[in-house]
Order: C-alpha cells, then sequence, then structure tokens
C-alpha cells in the first residue's frame, strides 16, 4: 500500500551528506511506490519558538515564517524521515527548531505514524549518533500515536559531497526508503 512520505533535510551546507543520504531514501521511497517529497530547510525563515504556548489554544503559531507550509505538510504526512548532520553529538540546530515550532501540531488530527531518522557525523563511532536519536525520541513521545522505527546512520562522513562513495550507508538509505 502507497504511503505519503515527507523527508525533511535539515542541512543548511552546500553539498550536504546527510542530503545526499536523504534523496538515496526518496529514490527508495519512490521506487517503492510511495508518494514521496523531499523538502530542504535550506533557504527557509524558520524562527525560534518564543514559548507563548497560544499554539495550544489556537492550533496556530503566532509566528510568520515558512513553518506553517512546513507544518502543514508534516501534518498530512503519514511517515516522516529527519536527515541530520551531527553537530557536537547532537541534531543540527536547524531540526532541533523545527521540531520545536511543530508545537501546534500536539493537539491536532496529525497523520504521521512511523518517524526514522538518517544521520551523518564526522566522527567514526556509532555512540557519536545517540544523543540526536534520544532528542528525536523526545519530540516523538509527545504524540501517542506516532513512533520512532529507526536510524539510518553515516560515520566518518566529514567532507562535503562524500556520502555517495560510502556505499554501505548509501544502500542503507536506499533501503530504508523502500521498506517504508
Amino acid at each position: 500500500m502507497s504511503k505519503k512520505v515527507l523527508i525533511i533535510s535539515t542541512s543548511l551546507r552546500g553539498g550536504s551528506n546527510s542530503d545526499i543520504l536523504a534523496r538515496e531514501c526518496e529514490r527508495g521511497a519512490k521506487e517503492a511506490g510511495n508518494e514521496v517529497e523531499l523538502l530542504s530547510l535550506k533557504g527557509k525563515e524558520i524562527r525560534f519558538c518564543i514559548g507563548c504556548l497560544s499554539c495550544q489554544n489556537t492550533g496556530v503559531c503566532v509566528l510568520k515564517d515558512d513553518v506553517a507550509d512546513i507544518m502543514a505538510k508534516v501534518k498530512e504526512a503519514e511517515v516522516l524521515v529527519f536527515a541530520t548532520p551531527i553537530y557536537y553529538y547532537e541534531m543540527s540546530g536547524q531540526m532541533k527548531t523545527l521540531l520545536d515550532r511543530l508545537n501546534p501540531l500536539y493537539s491536532a488530527d496529525y497523520k504521521f505514524r512511523d518517524i526514522y531518522m538518517i544521520a551523518t557525523a564526522a566522527e567514526d563511532a556509532e555512540g557519536a549518533f545517540e544523543k540526536a536519536y534520544n532528542g528525536l525520541q523526545g519530540w516523538v513521545d509527545c504524540f501517542e500515536h506516532a513512533e520512532l522505527k529507526g536510524i539510518v546512520t553515516g560515520p566518518g562522513i566529514d567532507d562535503a559531497n562524500t556520502a555517495s562513495a560510502h556505499t554501505t550507508v548509501m544502500d542503507k538509505a536506499y533501503a530504508l526508503g523502500k521498506s517504508l
């Protein structure tokens, strides 16, 4: 059965390795027959949450930027894949800021159920991804119908535009897409 998949690439770097893996996941998901959109945060205006919590009552954020359009896509997707570089053993700041701003979805009739992470790091150790994955788990825990289902990690990938040379990781990103 075809699913509506949204892949969000959170890196702002040109030649982003996490973006390369996100595109490989997209290729697998499309080949599996899913309706897939890859959305990049590059060039998007995403302001910081101001913690006013008015969205808890209105379902709408008071800040006017690109998040409203992104949120509409997140709300309608059945599967979410977040692709992020690892900075100081954590997800990118852009990803964390976006997660904070998706607070209006908490009480909404969201469709997403399965959530995944794709991450690359210069650090060549699997442990480099734990804090970022746990951070995403904290967000997912706030959505009772959603579940964090897995991660594709790319350790030891540091220079821009080099992820495609890491065939094992590319294969894992493609396989993730095919399995969605």
